[in-house]
């Protein structure tokens, strides 16, 4: 598990402009910030922080053994049963913490209805704001130790697609392929996937978030692969694209052109720089190419325990800055209907003075 502090973590959360406590639900925000995971299901768990450093977790009996082998967290439960519900453990905590009145923080990507319901059942006078950017800018600055961990994720998930490409042949469905791929990441020590690997054969690889299929892979056709492990809990995001045989001379300049792409961006990328000229530079390499209408997507997202986090944004027109320990993919690409796709995805982090690539597995297109 990755060593953390916790408490500086939650010193930023606290420092929030214009709200007077913060609530979290189960996910990545709440093991963020607190180190603790738990299920987000009908047993509602939230953790409520105040400025005055108190933290309390209104929470499951079942759960408050879990809370107790955390005594540096110093929470106060409001621990509710199973046969009582857990409306009296938001009545105390709302009252005994002073919420009445004052304005919550969420994540209003992740609190669900049933838990402001009964916040605002219990505090008439609270006021709710949604607090997702500012949490995800606290989140996005990442820190060495979470570096190191994603690049032990990239380096996990380019082993397993090295020893997948020494199996893969035509004639295998889109399914098997990705379950020998999980396989593989599983036993090199992949905790897990980023998201569930991505296989895509022939023209299904013109849809950028196509589904698994039994499809068979046919000779001299694309292959596109997106995938990633987990380490620590920090993800890979990487996507490869290969002709296993002869590809034909367009298929060969779509993916000569995204690799262009690719590497233009991540040369374009660094501190003080827009994050709308990183897009641009992948951008214009492929609309000089004459596919600019086949680019539907944005360069890049924030990458972090989240898989997708919101920042960066690596969007055409956004000029906020890249600073230094911003995570994010560099995933150009090009989608031909009726014949296929090519994405050529890397991670990289914004360092004091550039640019440190994460992942390193060959961009060659043609195997076999």
């Amino acid at each position: 598990m990755l060593k953390a502090d916790y408490a500086a973590r939650q010193a930023k959360l606290r420092e929030i402009a214009g709200v007077d406590a913060v609530a979290l639900v189960p996910g990545f925000n709440m093991y963020y910030f607190t180190g603790l995971e738990f299920h987000l299901s009908e047993r509602p768990v939230v953790a409520i922080l105040k400025p005055d450093g108190d933290l309390s977790f209104i929470i499951p009996e079942l759960e408050v053994p879990k809370l107790n082998q955390r005594p540096d967290l110093e929470a106060r439960a409001f621990a509710w049963s199973d046969t009582n519900g857990y409306a009296d453990a938001f009545r105390e905590a709302v009252s005994e913490l002073g919420l009445n009145g004052i304005t919550l923080g969420v994540d209003g990507l992740t609190m669900r209805v049933t838990e402001l319901l009964e916040f605002q059942k219990n505090a008439a006078t609270m006021k709710v704001s949604a607090i997702e950017r500012q949490i995800i800018r606290i989140m996005a600055m990442k820190t060495p130790e979470e570096v190191e961990s994603m690049r032990k994720a990239a380096r996990i998930s380019e082993a397993a697609l090295d020893k997948l490409m020494a199996w893969v042949q035509p004639g295998m469905t889109e399914r098997q392929i990705a379950t020998r791929l999980s396989e593989e990441m599983g036993a090199l020590g992949s905790e897990g996937h980023a998201f569930e690997p991505l296989v895509q054969a022939g023209p299904n690889s013109a849809l950028p978030h196509g589904m698994l299929s039994d499809r068979e892979l046919g000779a001299d056709e694309f292959l596109l692969i997106d995938f990633g492990g987990r380490y620590n809990g920090y993800p890979a995001d990487i996507t490869r694209t290969f002709c296993l045989g002869t590809p034909t001379a367009e298929m060969q300049k779509m993916y000569d052109t995204v690799k262009a792409a690719n590497e233009a961006a991540i040369k374009a990328s660094g501190p003080g720089v827009a994050m709308g000229d990183v897009d641009k530079a992948a951008r214009d390499v492929i609309t000089a190419a004459g596919y600019g209408a086949y680019f539907i997507h944005r360069t890049g997202h924030g990458l972090g325990l989240a898989g997708h986090e919101m920042i960066p944004q690596i969007a055409e027109g956004v000029t906020d800055l890249l600073e230094p320990g911003m995570a994010f993919t560099i995933e150009p690409g090009v989608y031909v209907p009726g014949l296929g796709g090519v994405r050529v995805e890397d991670d990289v982090v914004v360092t004091e003075t550039g640019i440190d690539v994460l992942t390193s597995y060959p961009k060659v297109f043609k195997r076999g």
